[in-house]
């Protein structure tokens, strides 16, 4: 250092000691400036920022959720102990939360239905996950986080008879028995798209691969990660089309409508989430390695 610059600083400590002013030191303030815009590590200046994000003043992260979509949300035996992809990931988002405003940010978790996902998520959620798709319906109370998931409705098959079934035509024949359960937007699309085949409808979601395995249906056609789950989980059961599904559906987080910090904040942290492995590691145990929703298969934004 020029010693010019080490005389300022000699004088300058004397100063601060004669004066006893103890907020004078190397990273005082400029005349001028404030402390914003003072030289502050890029975690400082960050920290401060999401330290004003609204939903987490009080130091928790409320979180919407059914607990009953595998490979998403499932509390088993209906306890309020999750487990799933979105559990993995909200937690990991609360954890970086706490490492960038310097206190503990933690996970409440609000374990709602489907039909009460909206009225629950405005009274009382800061965000919801849970394999949630991206409705224009919904799009008119709530913003939604980029996806998560873009998938659509897919099939699924005993290993061996994919190319049986890899179209709505092939499917929709007098001698498939297609199986799906009842209510919901399977169902729908069944109804619609194979009349001339067999439908059984079945009442437990839990156990519906089951039967394909037993050879008591031939295909069930569902949403496309909830086929590559099964079909990780299954060793008899393949995906067929999971890659390029018979419809189009996207899958975020939802999320208040008028809050743009705290949406880019989940957005900023999902876009790094996909690229430093938080996503893939999530997804590992439920979609297995190198899935068609790894980061890397992911289609450009």
């Amino acid at each position: 250092m020029p010693f010019r610059f080490r005389a300022a600083s000699l004088i300058a400590t004397a100063a601060c000691t004669l004066l006893f002013v103890s907020a004078c030191s190397a990273g005082d303030v400029a005349p001028g400036t404030t402390a914003a815009e003072s030289n502050d590590t890029g975690t400082e200046a960050d920290a401060r920022e999401t330290l004003d994000l609204a939903p987490v003043a009080d130091g928790v992260l409320h979180t919407c959720l059914t607990g009953d979509y595998r490979p998403f949300s499932y509390a088993a035996g209906g306890a309020d102990e999750f487990e799933g992809i979105d559990i993995e990931m909200v937690e990991a988002f609360a954890a970086d939360l706490s490492e960038q405003t310097g206190r503990d940010i933690t996970v409440e978790y609000v374990k709602t239905s489907w039909k009460e996902l909206m009225p629950t998520f405005l009274s009382s959620c800061d965000i919801a996950v849970g394999g949630i798709s991206v409705t224009d319906e919904r799009k008119e109370q709530v913003a939604f986080s980029i996806p998560v998931i873009h998938g659509g409705k897919a099939a699924i098959t005993t290993c061996g008879d994919e190319e049986d079934f890899d179209t709505i035509a092939e499917i929709n024949q007098p001698t498939t028995v297609v199986i799906t359960p009842v209510g919901g937007t399977n169902e729908e699309f069944a109804n619609e798209h194979f009349s001339d085949a067999e439908i059984i409808r079945f009442d437990d979601n839990n156990s519906i691969f089951e039967e394909i395995v037993s050879g008591n249906a031939n295909v069930m056609v569902t949403d496309a990660p909830e086929v590559v789950w099964a079909a990780h989980e299954h060793p008899e059961l393949c995906q067929v089309n999971a890659d390029e599904p018979f419809n189009t559906q996207e899958l975020a987080y939802m999320l208040p409508k008028d809050d743009e910090e705290f949406r880019d904040a989940v957005n900023t942290w999902l876009e790094r989430a996909f690229e430093d492995g938080t996503w893939d590691e999530a997804t590992r145990d439920w979609f297995g390695e190198d899935s068609v929703f790894s980061s890397e298969n992911r289609p450009a934004s």
